[in-house]
This record gives C-alpha cells, structure tokens and sequence, in this order.
C-alpha cells in the first residue's frame, strides 16, 4: 500500500512539472495532441452509408422472418421486405438528405443495380457517390484470385453501365474480404475500402506498393446491426449514435476525429428511422465545425494529407 501511494505521489508531481504525458496524447508512437484537425478545416467529419442492396439479395435471405422454411419453397415474405428498400426506403432517405443538405456514399450491389436502375440512377443525380459492393451477395473471402476480380469488376462495371459514375470505394458482404481484396482493388483503380473497424479516423496502408486510403466503417452505429440485430428501438438508435457523436466532438478539440453511420435501404428507409435520422441531423448540424462528406471525398483528402497516419 505504501509503495502504491509513493507512486501515485510521485506521478501527480510529474504530472504538474509536464514530465508525464496525459492519456491519449500517444497512440501507436504518434503525438496525436499536434494532429487536430482536418485539412478543410473541419473539427469533426461524419461519414454516412445508405447500402442499396435490396433486389440482389439471392432467394430465402436472412430477414426478420423466423428461419423455419420447408427446403425447396421460397420465402415470399420475406422477399416483400427486401423490396421495401428499393420500393420505399430509398427514396424517403434521398428525400431526408437533400432536406438537410447531406450528401452519401452508397455501396451498390451490381445486380441490384441492374434490376432496379431508376434507384440507382437516382441517387447519383442527387449527388450522392457510388461505391462498390460485388455484383451480387456472394461471399467473397474464400474466392480464388481471378474469380474475386472478376466479382468485384463486374459490380462496377454494373454501376458504370447505369449510372455513369465510377465507383473508388469498395465495401466486402459484411466487411469479410479475403487476403487478395485490397491487391485486387488497387489493381481496377479503386482508392480506398471501409472493411475496418480499427480506428475513428481515416488512414494510409501500402497496397501493391502504392498508397491506399482506409475509410473505417462502423458496427457501433449500423442500423442492421442494433435495429434488426439487437432489435433496438428508434429511441436506444437515436441516443447511442448522439452519445457517439457528442464523445467524438469532444474528442475532436485535440485530434482528428470521424463519425461513421449506417442505414440500410429496408431498415434505414422505414417512417420511424427517417424521423429518428433526422432529429439526428438537425442535433448534429447544431455544433460548429462539423461537415458532412461522401468517402470518396474523405479518402482524396486523406491520400493528399502529409499528416493522415500511415501504416
């Protein structure tokens, strides 16, 4: 006991004389009390996703319906609650965005795309960014090399052919990208991906040699996650993404600091979820220096910033 006041003593001394550093000042050997803000000028980015997905999803998917279907019958049900996405859910979000003035990244799936183009068209006329998302639900991970490329390609070539835009983020069916995916990226053009949940800021890894920019994506704030996954209400969403913005901000004073939401076009797109989102927007809006950027836009700005941290 005597040796643990000596040393709680002995550190408050240090502490007032400046010889010891404050926790969170030094993360992996980086001073982060120098590295404050945004090359824009910004104090705080939030970074929003609207997956469109919905339509491309193969049949008898996961949905909230119990998983008790006799083999060889479809779950027509199930499929209804898809098509909410690209029936309803979308357009109410595009709606919610312009009200506030926020612009997206949405990952398409490529054969959602091509079945439902208005949707996808739509969103890119509205200003949003379309990123990748393969060209169907297929899981990716365990792919041989050609065959992944060849998967990845063809989402964007589905999203080049409708829309015109050409997509530079990648996002893996539940982040799960295999150990080829960046190699392969980097190879069709693309600059950055959002299958990482290891920091609240972007950063810059080595891909084939040349920079890559990671826009990290969020499980904390993802709408398919606490809403249909822990079945949260509107209410739980709303206060969880605030206390996650509020710590952020706060945060934001010393050092560069991201804020990433999730909506899903079948869950995100509902009445109460809009409402809830936009409480959120108009909460968010409320504090000085906070913008609202596409990850397209995060990742230029972070491959063209000598300070972004490098790994």
């Amino acid at each position: 006991m005597s040796s643990r006041r000596h040393f709680m003593k002995q550190s408050a001394v240090l502490g007032m004389a400046g010889l010891v550093q404050p926790f969170g000042s030094l993360a992996a050997g980086r001073d982060t009390s120098k590295q404050s803000s945004w090359a824009d000028g910004s104090r705080l980015v939030v970074s929003i996703s609207m997956q469109f997905e919905s339509g491309g999803q193969p049949d008898n998917a996961e949905s909230p319906f119990p998983n008790n279907m006799l083999p060889g019958f479809r779950d027509l049900p199930g499929a209804t609650w898809y098509a909410y996405g690209y029936k309803e859910g979308v357009q109410r979000m595009l709606d919610n965005w312009d009200r506030f003035d926020v612009k997206v990244t949405s990952h398409m799936v490529g054969s959602a795309v091509l079945k439902h183009p208005e949707v996808a068209k739509e969103i890119v006329q509205r200003g949003h960014e379309a990123a990748g998302h393969g060209m169907d639900w297929t899981t990716q991970y365990n792919l041989p090399y050609e065959q992944e490329k060849q998967f990845i390609a063809d989402g964007a070539d589905a999203i080049r052919k409708v829309t015109g835009f050409n997509p530079v983020g990648y996002n893996a069916n539940w982040l799960r990208r295999g150990e080829n995916t960046l190699k392969i990226l980097q190879e069709l053009g693309f600059t950055y991906h959002i299958d990482d949940l290891s920091r609240d800021e972007p950063f810059i890894i080595q891909v084939n040699n040349k920079d890559f920019a990671v826009v990290p994506y969020t499980l904390r704030c993802n709408d398919i996650l606490l809403i249909e996954g822990k079945h949260f209400s509107t209410d739980q969403f709303l206060k969880q993404v605030k206390m996650e913005f509020d710590q952020l901000y706060e945060e934001s004073a010393r050092r560069r600091r991201q804020l990433s939401i999730s909506f899903h076009d079948r869950i995100g797109g509902t009445p109460q979820m809009v409402k809830a989102t936009a409480e959120l927007l108009q909460y968010i809006q409320g504090h000085k220096g906070v913008s609202f950027k596409r990850k397209d836009e995060i990742a230029r700005m972070t491959l063209a910033d000598k300070t972004s941290i490098r790994e």
